[in-house]
């Protein structure tokens, strides 16, 4: 009889063999299913996956003229495990024009996996970026130098006009920011960094494709994997035809020269911003490939701001050209009707002087042709006042509250949030709260606020707001949201104001006034009928900024315009014929008053406006 003792074992021993035969075939299951590590390195050491990245969108003006283009450039990539202990970084460093610390530098940041998700020592990491032929070339000839190293083609913006700067924005190197809200991109890609290539970034930069290559047992690159059977081709960018006439915007930015200001000029039909130019500005091929960084820093540093926006971000008391919008508010809520008229005793008038010698008394017509402030502070004061009498009750603040509502339906005080132009202030336009915080909620009444009455005081706009003001009244009462792609969606975006369209007839003929008998006389376009306001806003930190908003011609108008020249002096010595000029040029196709334009062009008004 066999031993129980011996003869129990044997199961005990055939489950420890059958453990162990099942923790390999799990840890091997592990290791071959689920874990791909193990294939990955093995992979990698056979095969190359290298980025290929998509051409930009290229983009059009409104009459198909190319912009914004495309050039070849190159990022130097490295594959760290193949670099090995002797790679000669000196040498390397010296072929690139970089220093031991920038190499240090470069590596360390490459292989924080925090900032770089894609970091493996297996694949290759971009080292360098944006650097053209020339840049390349040595290194080029000496890649048999540098185990580890491969050039990779990319595409680098390039532009046919030194013009718009502002509007199209420019392409630069990817933040933590980006890197954390989309996967689409890692450490070295570069996105739009503002205007239209970073509003439209999603569409412009394409979709990456993949290539993958063998090599050898030495690293060396043999072709294509299977034939490029498992290659992922890259899609282009998508095109983008913007709204701008780039004849006007550089007509507007020649007459900007050596001025602080801007000019926005928009179809009223349709919204489309037909030109938008800033002053001072820049040659936006300054903000391409490597010296980039060097010359947004000296722009940063300018004095005279080029880098903002002063047609969507700058604000300015409107001024006298906020008499066109007071004139349909006050009519609308009854504080005046189209036969109203005021007296007007000139500069003696009080408590807001009038700044013109003219008759009395004045009709609506003729306030806005003379830009009479006396009848503009009795025609706001009446509306307020209307079934009242002056004090700040009940009925004035829901006045005012009808007033500000009535205003704000202008696009005044507010963004244009569905727009296409991501670099927008607001603006403002004084709230009830406000007012209580300063005065109180019964220490403020109609004549503590008058200087609202002729666009002073606490009301803000941007250029880009007046624009849309003259867009408006040119309409008889709607706009579209101002835009700059072609592809907008326009009817989804009109906003009607509450303003009964036969007031706006009245307003218009007042403002042709302006331009036949008043401020903008000397500026009227042969053979066409122009409407106009000018105004000179007062600026407590210099001389007055010259403003106008205007429209032509005043039969079913193509244009609407706003411009505004800071530390100028009077709208209509500087502002008028700068939108005139800009009205003649898109309505004829060509300027007559060739010597006007000179004369504008040529003028510098701040020494410190530097050509960039």
């Amino acid at each position: 009889m066999i031993n129980d003792k011996y003869y129990n074992r044997r199961y005990v021993i055939s489950g420890i063999a059958v453990v162990i035969v099942l923790i390999y075939i799990i840890k091997l299951f592990v290791v071959q299913i689920i874990d791909q590590s193990t294939k990955e390195k093995a992979d990698n050491n056979a095969l190359v996956r290298q980025t290929i990245y998509p051409s930009r969108g290229l983009i059009y003006d409104r009459n198909g003229e190319l912009l914004v283009f495309n050039q070849p450039i190159y990022d130097v990539t490295l594959v760290m495990r193949e670099m090995g202990k002797d790679f000669d970084t000196l040498a390397f460093c010296d072929i690139l024009g970089i220093n031991q610390q920038d190499f240090d530098n470069r590596i360390k940041e490459i292989s924080n996996k925090r900032k770089n998700r894609g970091f493996s020592r297996y694949t290759p990491q971009v080292f360098m970026s944006q650097l053209t032929k020339a840049d390349v070339a040595p290194l080029q000839e000496s890649l048999y130098r540098f185990p580890g190293v491969t050039l990779r083609k990319r595409t680098l913006r390039d532009y046919t006009y030194k013009a718009a700067a502002q509007a199209l924005g420019s392409v630069g190197e990817v933040n933590q920011r980006d890197l954390d809200n989309d996967t689409y991109y890692v450490l070295g890609d570069y996105s739009g960094r503002d205007g239209i290539e970073k509003t439209y970034e999603s569409i412009l930069r394409g979709v990456k494709g993949e290539e993958i290559l063998m090599r050898d047992s030495r690293g060396r690159i043999q072709g294509q994997y299977k034939d490029g059977k498992y290659d992922v081709p890259a899609q282009a960018g998508t095109d983008i035809t913007l709204t701008i006439d780039i004849q006007l915007q550089l007509l507007a930015e020649q007459l900007l020269s050596g001025k602080i200001g801007s000019v926005v000029a928009i179809e009223p039909s349709t919204g489309e911003i037909l030109a938008i130019a800033s002053s001072p500005t820049w040659n936006p091929q300054l903000l391409v490939g490597k010296v980039r960084s060097a010359n947004y820093n000296s722009l940063l540093q300018d004095k005279t701001k080029p880098l903002l926006n002063r047609a969507t971000q700058a604000t300015y008391s409107p001024g006298s050209t906020f008499k066109v919008l007071q004139s349909l508010v006050c009519l609308q809520e009854g504080g005046i009707t189209p036969n109203t008229k005021y007296p007007c005793s000139g500069p003696q008038s009080t408590p807001i002087k009038c700044t013109h010698h003219h008759g009395s008394p004045v009709s609506l017509e003729e306030a806005i042709e003379q830009s009479c402030n006396p009848y503009f502070w009795c025609a706001f004061r009446d509306m307020l006042q209307k079934n009242g009498y002056g004090d700040n009750n009940e009925t004035f603040r829901k006045r005012y509250q009808l007033w500000r509502d009535d205003v704000m339906q202008f696009g005044l005080g507010q963004r244009f949030t569905n727009s296409d132009l991501s670099e927008q202030s607001s603006g403002s336009i004084p709230s009830i709260a406000y007012y209580d915080r300063y005065y109180g909620k019964t220490g403020w009444k109609a004549i503590t606020i008058r200087s609202l009455s002729i666009g002073q005081g606490e009301v803000l706009v941007t250029p880009l707001q007046l624009a849309n003001e003259a867009a408006i009244v040119a309409n008889s009462g709607y706009y579209i949201t101002p835009h700059l792609n072609k592809d907008f969606p326009v009817e989804s975006n009109k906003i009607t104001t509450s303003i009964d369209p036969k007031y706006f007839s009245i307003v218009q003929e007042g403002m042709n006034r302006v331009m036949t008998n008043g401020t903008g006389r000397w500026y009227q376009i042969d053979s066409i009928q122009t409407c106009g306001k000018t105004g000179t806003v007062q600026n407590p930190h210099g001389k007055d900024h010259a403003i106008f908003i205007g429209f032509a011609p005043k039969e079913n108008p193509q244009i609407a315009v706003a411009v505004v020249v800071e530390n100028a002096g009077f709208g209509a010595t500087w502002a008028a014929p700068v939108a005139s000029l800009i009205m003649e040029q898109y309505l004829t196709g060509t300027i007559t008053r060739t010597g006007l334009r000179d004369r504008i062009a040529n003028s510098v008004l701040n020494e410190d406006v530097k050509e960039w």
